[in-house]
C-alpha cells in the first residue's frame, strides 16, 4: 500500500493547506480503497495526530468511513456531501469550465447539471460579456448563483431533492422538460466509459440526465479524468449521444483515443 501511495506523489510537500491535504487523503483513499494512518503520515509528513484529526473530520464531513488505523472509501451508494466534491480536483474543473464557457453565445437556452464542474461553469457565466440567454437548471446552487445575473434568464424545473447535491429530479423534473428545447447541455457525469456510456449512481438522476440530452441539440459532457473508465449503476446514455467531452490534460489516452474514434470531440484543458 505505502508504495503504491508514494508512487502517485513522492514528493507531496509537507506545508500544504488543511483543505487541500484533507482533499488530497480523499482521493487517495478513493483510488487506492484504503489507506492507514500510518502511510498518510508519511505521505504527508506529518503527525499521526494530525492525520487522525483529518480522517475524523472527513468522515463526520461524509467523505469517507473511518476505521480502526486507517479509512476506507465510500461506497457506491453514499454521496459525498458537495461541499467535500468542491475540494476534489479544484484546478482541473476550473480550466474546464473556463473552456466550457466559451461555447456559449448571446441568445442562446443552455442546460446546466448539477455537479461541481458545472457549478464552475456558472460561475464563469456570471462574468460573461453577454446580452441575454436561457439558462435551464435542475441544481439550487447555480440557481442560487446565477438569480441575480442581468443577462441570465434562468428557468427551474420542479421535482425531488436530494440534498447532498442540491438537485431536483424524479418523474416532475422529467415531465418539466419535456416541452422546453435547448442549444447546449452541459453534463456533470460521476463515470464515463467508451463501452458503456455516462454513468450516475442515482437512477432518478438518470432519467432527468436522459431527458437533458433528449432536449438538447449539442451534448458536452464536463468531467475531470478521475472520473472516466469508471463504472456506476445507472446508465444515463451511450457515448453515441455525445457531441463533446471537455477534460483535463491527465485523461488517459487509450480511453481518450477510443472517444474520438466513436465520434465525440475531446478537448483537453
Amino acid at each position: 500500500m505505502s508504495e503504491s501511495i508514494d508512487a502517485t506523489n513522492a514528493s507531496a510537500p509537507s506545508d500544504l493547506l488543511i483543505d487541500e491535504r484533507r482533499a488530497q487523503i480523499v482521493e487517495l483513499v478513493r483510488r487506492q480503497r484504503r489507506a492507514t494512518v500510518a502511510e498518510l503520515a508519511d505521505r504527508f509528513k506529518t503527525s499521526l495526530v494530525t492525520i487522525r484529526g483529518d480522517l475524523a473530520a472527513l468522515a463526520a464531513d461524509g467523505a469517507l468511513v473511518r476505521t480502526r488505523g486507517g479509512a476506507l472509501p465510500l461506497r457506491e451508494d453514499e454521496e459525498m456531501p458537495l461541499n467535500v466534491k468542491e475540494t476534489l480536483n479544484p484546478e482541473q474543473k476550473q480550466r474546464i469550465a473556463v473552456e466550457a464557457a466559451r461555447l456559449i453565445r448571446d441568445g442562446e437556452t443552455i442546460l446546466l447539471d448539477s455537479g461541481t464542474t458545472t457549478f464552475a461553469i456558472a460561475r464563469q457565466i456570471r462574468d460573461l460579456p453577454l446580452t441575454g440567454i436561457n439558462v435551464i437548471t435542475n441544481a439550487l446552487n447555480i440557481a442560487t448563483a446565477l438569480a441575480s445575473v442581468p443577462h441570465v434568464n434562468l428557468i427551474m424545473p420542479g421535482g425531488q431533492l436530494r440534498q447532498q447535491s442540491f438537485s431536483l429530479s424524479g418523474p416532475i423534473a422529467v415531465n418539466a422538460l419535456s416541452g422546453l428545447n435547448a442549444d447546449r447541455l452541459f453534463l456533470g457525469v460521476d463515470s464515463l466509459d467508451p463501452e458503456i456510456g455516462l454513468m450516475t449512481p442515482w437512477l432518478q438522476e438518470a432519467q432527468f440526465n436522459a431527458q437533458m440530452i433528449r432536449i438538447a441539440r449539442q451534448v458536452v459532457a464536463v468531467a475531470d479524468s478521475s472520473k472516466l473508465m469508471r463504472r456506476n449503476l445507472s446508465v444515463i446514455a451511450s457515448v453515441d449521444q455525445l457531441d463533446m467531452l471537455i477534460t483535463d490534460t491527465a485523461a488517459n489516452a487509450e480511453t481518450v483515443e477510443e472517444l474520438r474514434r466513436r465520434g465525440v470531440e475531446v478537448r483537453l484543458v
